[in-house]
Parts: structure tokens; sequence; C-alpha cells
């Protein structure tokens, strides 16, 4: 049985009618705008010249001279994080957006959570997911930060602030990780010169009796005097090494390195991102007129499906 392509003038109008309708309620629909950033995360590296030729020697006692920890963790989980979001929706924005489609724009002052119009920080929150999007490349391990909203300012602004709120978390993590290092390293630092000092007073007294002690006949005194004096050189190089850590972390609390190559700053979008009203049109003059067209063929199809000629 063909298809029977007779009778498609009617379909065709009511597609057309259909459309131009959709056509004309989507000239209402306010337009949206997207703006991105694009990061790229350093990977830090660690020694400080001299001091890293110590680390050897560091690590044969136990002690960590290294540097900042390459591990800055998942970027894309600290854009997701509540502190970061909360933080963003506290932030103070200045933007224009007009009021309606076609209506004059108007300049707001406040904060994100108040334009969103939430009510508490959780609804804050869910009413910001779909403005606030964060994907890392897997291959390039670029970070792309977008957001979309009716005013090109705005979504500027949500960008940048989200930017800087990801260097400002880690940058303080860094310098927290760096100090408590730097007061971890100081105490056993401490610890350490009070036995050295201790070993120093047991080498002084013994040697105060025994001076000549290499060249006693007694191998007691001669083995005594060498177990102190190693024991003494085994302090002193403990508190060298944790002077080098201690230094090493203040050093790691104080990096100017920057976190994050910002490789593009969140752009003012000129152009809408959405809606796509040509799109919009198209798909339902498509739908309407083939679905009029198979609502006025129905009994064609439904013997085509069940099989009869």
């Amino acid at each position: 049985m063909p298809i029977p392509m007779t009778g498609l003038k009617r379909p065709i109008q009511f597609g057309l009618c259909v459309a131009s309708v959709v056509g004309v309620i989507s000239l209402f629909v306010p337009n949206y705008y997207k703006s991105e950033a694009r990061l790229l995360p350093v990977e830090t590296k660690g020694g400080l010249g001299s001091l890293g030729g110590m680390a050897s020697a560091a690590a044969a006692l136990g002690i960590n001279v290294g540097g900042l920890d390459n591990n800055d963790g998942n970027f894309v989980d600290i854009l997701q994080s509540r502190w970061l979001l909360e933080n963003l929706l506290g932030t103070e924005f200045r933007f224009r957006m007009k009021t309606w489609r076609f209506g004059p724009e108007k300049e707001h002052l406040e904060t994100l959570y108040h334009f969103l119009d939430a009510k508490n920080m959780d609804m804050g929150i869910r009413k910001l997911d779909p403005i606030l999007h964060a994907v890392k490349d897997p291959k390039s391990k670029v970070i792309l930060i977008s957001a979309e909203s009716r005013s090109p300012g705005l979504s500027q602004e949500i960008v940048q602030t989200s930017v800087r709120l990801l260097e400002t978390f880690q940058q303080e993590k860094s310098r927290t990780r760096g100090g408590a290092k730097a007061i971890f390293a100081g105490e056993r630092l401490a610890d350490a010169r009070v036995e050295m000092s201790k070993a120093e007073d047991a080498l002084r007294n013994f040697l105060q009796v025994n001076r000549g002690y290499q060249m006693s006949s007694d191998p007691s005194v001669r083995l005594l005097g060498a177990r102190l004096e190693a024991e003494l050189k085994l302090r002193m190089q403990l508190v060298m090494t944790l002077a080098i850590s201690r230094e090493q972390a203040l050093m790691d609390e104080k990096n100017d390195v920057p976190i994050l190559n910002v490789m593009d700053d969140g752009n003012l979008p000129y152009e809408k991102s959405g809606p796509g009203r040509a799109l919009i049109a198209i798909m339902t003059f498509i739908f309407a007129a083939g679905g009029f067209w198979a609502y006025k063929r129905r009994s064609w199809i439904w013997a085509k499906l069940v099989g009869v000629e």
C-alpha cells in the first residue's frame, strides 16, 4: 500500500499556523547570555635550591622536607562545593537587566541570593545549579567555567567571582598546609635542640674525666666515649634537618607561584546563547504538520501497523 501523499495542503497550513503562534510567543521569552572562563591548573614542584640537597639525609631520618604537595585537589569539586556556592550567593553584584523581553534595562545592585529570590541557602544553591557549570577536559586538563543568565554583565561577574573564590580557596589551603608543617617542624626542632644539649652535656662530663679516652687501655671507656660522640653527631644532624624542614614549610606557606593559569577570564557576552527561536519554530512546524497529517491518515497508519492490505 503506497503512502498517500495527497492532502498535504491542510497539514502544511496547520503547521505554519502553529509555528507562527509559537514563534510570536517565543519573541517574548527573554534572551540568555553565557560567559565562559578557561583555567589551566599549574603543577607545583618541590625543592628550593640548596635545601633540596638535604632531602635524602632528612628522609633517612624520617623527616619530610619535600616541596608543595602536587595534589591540589579536584578543582571542579571545589567549584561545586557548598563553601564556594554560599560565598558566591552572598556576593553583591552590579549589573543591568531588562524587566522583560522588550522592556527597558534596569540596574541591579544586590546579592545573587536575593536576585534568585531564595528563601534559604539550600534553595539558593538549587536555583544556582542551572546557572553555573564547571567541567574538566580529561585530556587537556583545562577547566571550563560557564554561567548563563538573562544579563550579560551578571553572567560575566558570576564566572569571574567563581574564579576568584577558587583561587582564594587554594591559597588559603596552601597557607594552612604550610603553616601546619611549620608549626610541627618548629615543635620538633625545639625538642631536638633540648636533646642535643643533653648529649653535649653528657659528652662534656665524660671528657672532663677521660680526656684521652681514645688511648685508654679500658675497652669500656673507649666504647662509651665513641657512643657519646656518635649520639651528639646524630642529634646535631637531626637539628639541622628539622631546621631545613621548618624553613621549607615557611617558604611553602609564602609561595607566590600561581595555582591556576587563567587562559580566558570571563568574557562579556554580546550575542545571546538562547533561546533558539528559529529552531523552535522549525521543529514546531514539523511536529504540528506531521501530527495533523498522521491524524488525518490514522486509518491508513493503523492498517499498516496491523498488517491489513
